[in-house]
Protein backbone atom coordinates (compact mmCIF):
# COMPACT_ATOMS: atom_id res chain seq x y z
CA UNK A 1 0.00 0.00 0.00
CA UNK A 2 2.51 2.74 0.32
CA UNK A 3 4.08 1.51 -2.47
CA UNK A 4 1.30 2.80 -5.03
CA UNK A 5 0.20 5.59 -2.88
CA UNK A 6 4.04 7.03 -4.17
CA UNK A 7 2.12 6.32 -7.76
CA UNK A 8 -1.75 6.95 -6.81
CA UNK A 9 -3.08 9.95 -7.15
CA UNK A 10 -4.42 11.71 -4.04
CA UNK A 11 -8.04 11.56 -5.67
CA UNK A 12 -7.88 8.07 -6.52
CA UNK A 13 -7.18 7.41 -2.94
CA UNK A 14 -9.30 9.37 -1.18
CA UNK A 15 -12.33 7.88 -3.90
CA UNK A 16 -10.82 4.29 -2.45
CA UNK A 17 -11.26 5.12 1.11
CA UNK A 18 -15.08 6.75 0.26
CA UNK A 19 -15.89 3.78 -1.58
CA UNK A 20 -14.41 1.41 1.65
CA UNK A 21 -15.79 3.36 4.28
CA UNK A 22 -12.42 4.10 5.72
CA UNK A 23 -11.22 7.35 6.74
CA UNK A 24 -7.07 8.15 6.35
CA UNK A 25 -5.38 7.61 9.60
CA UNK A 26 -4.63 10.74 11.41
CA UNK A 27 -0.88 11.81 11.22
CA UNK A 28 0.79 10.89 14.73
CA UNK A 29 0.25 13.86 17.01
CA UNK A 30 2.96 15.84 18.43
CA UNK A 31 3.25 15.51 21.88
CA UNK A 32 2.43 17.77 24.23
CA UNK A 33 1.51 18.04 27.87
CA UNK A 34 -1.32 15.85 29.54
CA UNK A 35 -1.02 17.02 33.24
CA UNK A 36 -0.08 20.46 34.68
CA UNK A 37 3.81 21.46 33.95
CA UNK A 38 5.69 22.53 37.02
CA UNK A 39 8.10 25.22 36.36
CA UNK A 40 10.58 25.33 39.26
CA UNK A 41 12.41 28.66 39.83
CA UNK A 42 16.28 27.75 41.93
CA UNK A 43 15.85 30.57 43.26
CA UNK A 44 13.62 32.92 45.68
CA UNK A 45 10.42 35.11 45.26
CA UNK A 46 10.72 38.44 43.37
CA UNK A 47 14.38 38.20 41.76
CA UNK A 48 15.21 38.29 37.90
CA UNK A 49 13.98 34.38 37.36
CA UNK A 50 10.99 34.57 39.26
CA UNK A 51 9.60 37.21 38.02
CA UNK A 52 10.29 36.05 34.61
CA UNK A 53 8.97 32.54 35.13
CA UNK A 54 5.74 34.19 36.56
CA UNK A 55 5.64 36.63 33.59
CA UNK A 56 5.68 33.36 31.66
CA UNK A 57 3.28 31.84 33.23
CA UNK A 58 1.21 34.82 32.82
CA UNK A 59 1.42 35.06 29.24
CA UNK A 60 0.35 31.19 28.80
CA UNK A 61 -2.33 31.50 30.71
CA UNK A 62 -3.51 35.06 29.29
CA UNK A 63 -3.43 33.54 25.72
CA UNK A 64 -4.33 29.92 26.23
CA UNK A 65 -1.19 28.53 24.91
CA UNK A 66 -1.23 25.78 26.88
CA UNK A 67 -4.17 23.24 27.60
CA UNK A 68 -2.76 21.97 31.15
CA UNK A 69 -1.91 24.59 33.99
CA UNK A 70 1.81 25.79 34.01
CA UNK A 71 2.54 26.13 37.97
CA UNK A 72 5.74 28.26 39.06
CA UNK A 73 7.38 26.44 42.26
CA UNK A 74 10.11 28.37 44.12
CA UNK A 75 12.80 26.08 45.21
CA UNK A 76 16.21 28.38 46.44
CA UNK A 77 17.04 25.93 49.45
CA UNK A 78 21.55 25.28 49.07
CA UNK A 79 21.76 27.78 46.50
CA UNK A 80 19.05 26.43 44.25
CA UNK A 81 20.48 23.15 44.15
CA UNK A 82 16.90 22.06 45.53
CA UNK A 83 15.35 22.68 42.01
CA UNK A 84 18.34 21.13 40.16
CA UNK A 85 18.18 18.09 41.92
CA UNK A 86 14.55 17.91 41.13
CA UNK A 87 14.65 18.17 38.14
CA UNK A 88 17.55 16.11 37.70
CA UNK A 89 15.95 13.21 39.79
CA UNK A 90 12.58 13.51 37.60
CA UNK A 91 14.11 12.21 34.60
CA UNK A 92 11.39 11.13 32.20
CA UNK A 93 8.95 13.49 33.74
CA UNK A 94 8.00 15.96 30.30
CA UNK A 95 6.09 17.44 32.86
CA UNK A 96 8.88 19.72 34.97
CA UNK A 97 10.79 22.48 33.28
CA UNK A 98 13.71 24.88 35.17
CA UNK A 99 14.76 28.07 34.05
CA UNK A 100 18.13 28.63 35.19
CA UNK A 101 20.44 31.12 36.03
CA UNK A 102 24.14 31.55 36.90
CA UNK A 103 23.42 29.14 40.04
CA UNK A 104 23.23 26.30 37.02
CA UNK A 105 27.31 27.11 37.32
CA UNK A 106 27.96 28.47 40.38
CA UNK A 107 26.05 25.77 43.12
CA UNK A 108 27.65 22.41 41.66
CA UNK A 109 31.45 24.16 41.99
CA UNK A 110 30.75 26.11 45.07
CA UNK A 111 29.16 23.69 47.01
CA UNK A 112 29.94 19.97 45.11
CA UNK A 113 26.25 19.46 45.15
CA UNK A 114 26.06 16.25 42.85
CA UNK A 115 25.14 17.89 39.59
CA UNK A 116 25.81 19.49 36.40
CA UNK A 117 24.14 20.99 33.58
CA UNK A 118 24.52 18.14 31.04
CA UNK A 119 22.53 15.98 33.38
CA UNK A 120 19.21 18.10 32.26
CA UNK A 121 18.07 18.13 28.60
CA UNK A 122 18.32 21.57 27.17
CA UNK A 123 15.50 23.85 25.56
CA UNK A 124 16.26 27.05 24.91
CA UNK A 125 17.93 30.26 25.32
CA UNK A 126 15.07 32.86 26.11
CA UNK A 127 17.63 36.00 26.75
CA UNK A 128 20.24 37.04 28.56
CA UNK A 129 20.24 39.48 31.64
CA UNK A 130 22.38 42.73 32.25
CA UNK A 131 24.02 43.38 35.68
CA UNK A 132 23.57 46.89 37.10
CA UNK A 133 25.67 48.78 39.76
CA UNK A 134 22.69 50.71 41.97
CA UNK A 135 22.84 52.59 44.90
CA UNK A 136 20.57 54.39 46.97
CA UNK A 137 18.66 57.40 45.09
CA UNK A 138 19.75 59.78 48.46
CA UNK A 139 23.77 59.08 47.71
CA UNK A 140 25.57 61.76 46.31
CA UNK A 141 27.53 59.46 43.93
CA UNK A 142 27.07 60.41 40.05
CA UNK A 143 29.64 58.46 38.80
CA UNK A 144 30.87 54.76 38.88
CA UNK A 145 34.28 56.79 39.88
CA UNK A 146 32.66 58.56 42.67
CA UNK A 147 31.58 55.09 43.94
CA UNK A 148 35.00 53.61 43.78
CA UNK A 149 36.45 56.77 45.71
CA UNK A 150 33.82 56.47 48.31
CA UNK A 151 34.24 53.01 48.56
CA UNK A 152 38.10 53.03 48.86
CA UNK A 153 37.49 55.88 51.74
CA UNK A 154 35.08 53.72 53.94
CA UNK A 155 38.25 51.15 54.26
CA UNK A 156 36.17 48.42 54.04
CA UNK A 157 33.03 49.41 55.73
CA UNK A 158 30.70 48.95 52.61
CA UNK A 159 28.16 46.35 52.42
CA UNK A 160 27.18 44.89 48.92
CA UNK A 161 23.96 43.68 49.15
CA UNK A 162 23.89 40.36 46.48
CA UNK A 163 21.79 37.25 46.29
CA UNK A 164 23.13 33.82 47.57
CA UNK A 165 26.67 33.73 48.43
CA UNK A 166 29.52 32.57 45.72
CA UNK A 167 27.06 33.06 43.33
CA UNK A 168 27.03 36.14 40.21
CA UNK A 169 26.22 38.85 42.28
CA UNK A 170 29.67 37.98 44.62
CA UNK A 171 31.45 36.73 41.48
CA UNK A 172 31.06 40.68 40.36
CA UNK A 173 31.61 42.26 43.71
CA UNK A 174 35.27 40.05 43.97
CA UNK A 175 35.92 41.39 40.69
CA UNK A 176 35.63 44.91 41.43
CA UNK A 177 37.39 44.38 44.87
CA UNK A 178 40.26 43.05 42.45
CA UNK A 179 40.08 45.98 39.75
CA UNK A 180 40.08 48.73 42.24
CA UNK A 181 41.37 47.52 45.99
CA UNK A 182 38.24 49.02 47.45
CA UNK A 183 37.05 46.29 49.83
CA UNK A 184 33.06 45.10 50.04
CA UNK A 185 31.61 43.20 52.99
CA UNK A 186 29.31 40.69 51.08
CA UNK A 187 25.41 40.63 52.65
CA UNK A 188 23.92 37.51 50.66
CA UNK A 189 20.09 37.81 50.28
CA UNK A 190 17.72 34.93 49.34
CA UNK A 191 16.66 36.82 45.41
CA UNK A 192 17.12 39.96 44.02
CA UNK A 193 13.69 41.94 45.35
CA UNK A 194 15.13 41.38 48.88
CA UNK A 195 18.45 42.78 47.67
CA UNK A 196 16.78 45.81 46.25
CA UNK A 197 14.48 46.16 49.23
CA UNK A 198 17.50 46.21 51.55
CA UNK A 199 19.43 48.72 49.27
CA UNK A 200 16.11 51.48 49.54
CA UNK A 201 16.14 50.98 53.22
CA UNK A 202 20.16 52.10 53.24
CA UNK A 203 21.07 48.55 55.20
CA UNK A 204 23.69 47.91 52.27
CA UNK A 205 25.33 50.91 50.01
CA UNK A 206 25.00 48.88 46.87
CA UNK A 207 24.02 46.02 44.77
CA UNK A 208 24.62 44.80 41.29
CA UNK A 209 20.80 43.83 40.71
CA UNK A 210 19.84 42.95 37.22
CA UNK A 211 17.88 45.74 35.93
CA UNK A 212 14.51 44.22 36.16
CA UNK A 213 14.62 43.61 39.94
CA UNK A 214 15.56 47.13 40.46
CA UNK A 215 13.71 49.18 37.75
CA UNK A 216 10.63 49.88 40.21
CA UNK A 217 12.18 51.44 43.11
CA UNK A 218 14.34 53.53 40.37
CA UNK A 219 10.61 54.47 38.82
CA UNK A 220 10.30 55.44 42.37
CA UNK A 221 13.01 57.81 43.12
CA UNK A 222 14.45 55.32 45.55
CA UNK A 223 17.28 53.90 43.82
CA UNK A 224 19.55 55.04 41.16
CA UNK A 225 21.70 53.04 38.17
CA UNK A 226 25.54 53.84 38.13
CA UNK A 227 26.74 52.04 35.11
CA UNK A 228 26.30 48.86 33.60
CA UNK A 229 28.70 45.52 33.20
CA UNK A 230 28.07 44.80 29.63
CA UNK A 231 30.37 46.07 26.55
CA UNK A 232 28.04 48.29 25.36
CA UNK A 233 25.29 50.24 26.46
CA UNK A 234 21.62 48.89 26.32
CA UNK A 235 19.53 50.07 23.78
CA UNK A 236 16.27 50.77 24.97
CA UNK A 237 15.48 54.20 24.90
CA UNK A 238 11.92 54.61 26.49
CA UNK A 239 12.13 56.82 29.22
CA UNK A 240 11.89 55.49 33.01
CA UNK A 241 12.21 58.18 35.22
CA UNK A 242 13.53 62.26 34.84
CA UNK A 243 13.88 61.92 30.70
CA UNK A 244 16.41 58.90 31.37
CA UNK A 245 16.19 55.26 30.21
CA UNK A 246 18.13 51.94 30.39
CA UNK A 247 20.22 53.57 27.12
CA UNK A 248 21.43 56.62 29.59
CA UNK A 249 23.21 54.25 31.76
CA UNK A 250 26.68 54.08 30.77
CA UNK A 251 29.07 51.13 30.79
CA UNK A 252 30.94 50.31 33.42
CA UNK A 253 34.14 50.22 31.00
CA UNK A 254 33.88 53.57 30.46
CA UNK A 255 33.86 54.75 34.07
CA UNK A 256 36.97 52.88 34.95
CA UNK A 257 35.46 49.58 35.58
CA UNK A 258 36.57 47.33 33.37
CA UNK A 259 33.90 44.48 34.11
CA UNK A 260 31.45 42.77 31.70
CA UNK A 261 29.68 40.25 32.78
CA UNK A 262 25.79 38.64 31.37
CA UNK A 263 23.51 36.03 33.10
CA UNK A 264 21.66 33.29 31.15
CA UNK A 265 17.64 33.30 31.15
CA UNK A 266 17.26 29.81 29.76
CA UNK A 267 14.97 26.62 30.49
CA UNK A 268 16.05 22.80 30.48
CA UNK A 269 14.03 19.86 30.86
CA UNK A 270 14.67 16.57 32.80
CA UNK A 271 16.54 14.11 31.87
CA UNK A 272 15.63 11.73 28.87
CA UNK A 273 12.92 14.23 27.05
CA UNK A 274 12.50 13.48 23.34
CA UNK A 275 13.09 15.58 20.28
CA UNK A 276 8.67 15.75 20.28
CA UNK A 277 9.24 17.63 23.87
CA UNK A 278 11.62 19.28 23.38
CA UNK A 279 10.12 20.94 20.38
CA UNK A 280 6.88 21.47 21.73
CA UNK A 281 8.94 23.84 24.63
CA UNK A 282 10.27 25.65 22.10
CA UNK A 283 7.40 26.20 20.14
CA UNK A 284 5.64 27.46 22.98
CA UNK A 285 8.45 29.90 24.05
CA UNK A 286 8.54 31.18 20.39
CA UNK A 287 4.80 31.74 20.70
CA UNK A 288 5.19 33.18 24.69
CA UNK A 289 8.62 35.40 22.21
CA UNK A 290 5.73 37.25 20.34
CA UNK A 291 3.61 38.77 22.61
CA UNK A 292 3.20 42.41 24.15
CA UNK A 293 3.19 41.27 27.55
CA UNK A 294 6.91 39.49 26.99
CA UNK A 295 8.06 42.73 24.40
CA UNK A 296 7.44 44.82 28.09
CA UNK A 297 9.29 42.35 29.98
CA UNK A 298 12.24 42.81 27.80
CA UNK A 299 12.04 46.56 27.83
CA UNK A 300 11.45 46.98 31.15
CA UNK A 301 14.02 44.77 32.20
CA UNK A 302 16.53 46.01 29.20
CA UNK A 303 17.31 42.20 28.61
CA UNK A 304 19.83 41.47 25.90
CA UNK A 305 17.21 39.37 23.35
CA UNK A 306 19.31 36.27 22.23
CA UNK A 307 17.40 33.55 21.66
CA UNK A 308 19.23 30.27 21.14
CA UNK A 309 18.27 25.88 20.15
CA UNK A 310 19.77 22.95 19.51
CA UNK A 311 23.47 22.40 19.25
CA UNK A 312 23.89 26.39 19.17
CA UNK A 313 22.20 26.67 23.01
CA UNK A 314 24.13 23.66 24.37
CA UNK A 315 27.62 24.93 23.16
CA UNK A 316 26.84 28.25 24.29
CA UNK A 317 26.37 26.82 27.69
CA UNK A 318 29.34 25.15 27.74
CA UNK A 319 31.52 27.14 27.05
CA UNK A 320 30.03 29.50 30.24
CA UNK A 321 30.70 26.62 32.44
CA UNK A 322 34.37 26.84 31.80
CA UNK A 323 34.32 30.62 32.19
CA UNK A 324 32.20 30.11 35.23
CA UNK A 325 35.10 27.27 36.27
CA UNK A 326 37.54 29.95 35.91
CA UNK A 327 36.02 33.17 37.80
CA UNK A 328 34.93 30.80 40.78
CA UNK A 329 38.97 29.46 40.81
CA UNK A 330 39.93 32.98 40.68
CA UNK A 331 37.21 34.06 43.59
CA UNK A 332 38.50 31.69 45.98
CA UNK A 333 34.43 29.95 45.34
CA UNK A 334 35.05 26.57 44.36
CA UNK A 335 34.34 23.54 46.49
CA UNK A 336 37.37 21.50 47.90
CA UNK A 337 36.51 17.95 49.48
Amino acid sequence: MTCSLKHAGFGAVAALWAATGLAPLPASAAWEPSRPVEFIIPAGPGGGADIMARTIQGIVTKHNLMSQPMVVINKSGGAGGEGFLDVKNSAGNPHKIIITLSNLFTTPLATGIPFNWKELTPVAMLALDEFVLWVNAEKPYKTAKDYVAAAKAAGGTFKMGGTGSKQEDQIITEAIQKATGAKFIYIPQRGGGAVAVQLVGNHVDSSVNNPNEAIAHWKAGKLKPLCVFDSKAMPYKDEIVNQLSWSSVPTCKSQGLDIEYLMLRGIFMSPGATKDQVDYYIGLFNKVRQTPEWKELMSNGAFNQTFMTGKQYTDWVANEEKRHQQLMKDAGFLHTN
